[in-house]
């Protein structure tokens, strides 16, 4: 039985509510189950801190947004080569934004990641 990704249906306050629950500061969404991301700030933002995403890999993740926090901002230089080398995109735009794009992405079945820092 297939699972239904969960919906973001609130962020700010310095966190998310995803799928009914609060969890508060940033979030990764994976394999359709949310969980806490300890990145607080676009500059904390790393290769590593994407090992839970890199570990599934294509097979699960076609690419990963990136909700930068308030505004948009690049993401640290060089990450895009990294990701791209693993064979994962990554689209970058600010935290509301990027809810309301996962929303819809989940929705059409699109095997999306989102890491989402709280705003």
């Amino acid at each position: 039985m297939l699972r239904q990704p969960p919906a973001i249906e609130g962020y700010g306050g310095g966190g998310f509510r995803v799928g009914g629950e609060w969890i508060t500061g940033s979030v990764l969404i994976l394999d359709d189950v949310a969980r806490p991301w300890p990145v607080p700030a676009l500059a904390d933002f790393s290769l590593d801190s994407l090992s839970p995403v890199l570990a599934e890999g294509m097979a699960t993740v076609e690419f990963v947004l990136l909700g930068a926090g308030p505004v948009t901002a690049p993401p640290p230089k060089g990450l895009r080569q990294a990701l791209q080398a693993e064979g994962l995109g990554l689209e970058v735009m600010d935290t509301a934004s990027a809810c309301r794009l996962y929303n819809v992405l989940a929705q059409e079945g699109r095997r999306v990641a989102a890491a989402l820092i709280a705003i």
